[in-house]
């Protein structure tokens, strides 16, 4: 029976390369001079650390822009709060999104039967599944789920016919 997973994944290399672009930018750029600013990957989270809000604000829109073109979606950060640091500076925490909340999972399934489609979706973990006889009512499930935004980055994985 003809099948494909949603899933949502981010390619970490793709993240690390991203995360030492910005660096170097941050290091040559004229307005970040004389001034404390870093760009740190973890295991599932970059850490950003700017000397002031302002700075803060502009580490992100390097960072953003990397991402971007690196093909790593935007919406697989998840910013946390603003923290002070030492000297003035502000810290923030942003976590790296793998996998398909159960939620939006949930209202991935919602928009697929409301669609009317003959097709079957279910939660296997972090990812859905969808089956169905026809090849083409799979296909029109793809493009169903392209035009929505759900503010979770999918892509459509393990076509199987």
């Amino acid at each position: 029976m003809p099948s494909f997973d949603v899933v949502s994944k981010v390619d970490m290399q793709e993240v690390d390369n991203a995360v030492n672009q910005a660096l170097k930018e941050i290091e040559q750029r004229f307005d970040f001079k004389g001034s404390h600013n870093e760009v740190t990957l973890e295991k599932d989270a970059i850490v950003l650390l700017g000397a002031d809000d302002y700075k803060l604000q502009a580490v992100i829109d390097i960072l953003k822009g990397k991402l971007v073109r690196r093909n790593v979606s935007p919406k697989c950060l998840d910013f946390g709060k603003k923290e002070p640091a030492s000297g003035g500076a502000v810290r923030q925490r942003v976590t790296i999104v793998q996998g398909i909340p159960t939620e939006k999972a949930k209202e991935i399934i919602k928009l697929i039967k409301e669609a009317k489609l003959k097709v079957q979706a279910q939660i296997m973990e972090e990812q859905v599944r969808v089956t169905s006889k026809n090849i083409d009512d799979l296909q029109d499930v793809i493009q169903l789920l392209k035009g929505k935004d759900l503010d979770v980055e999918l892509q459509f994985v393990n076509m199987r016919s």
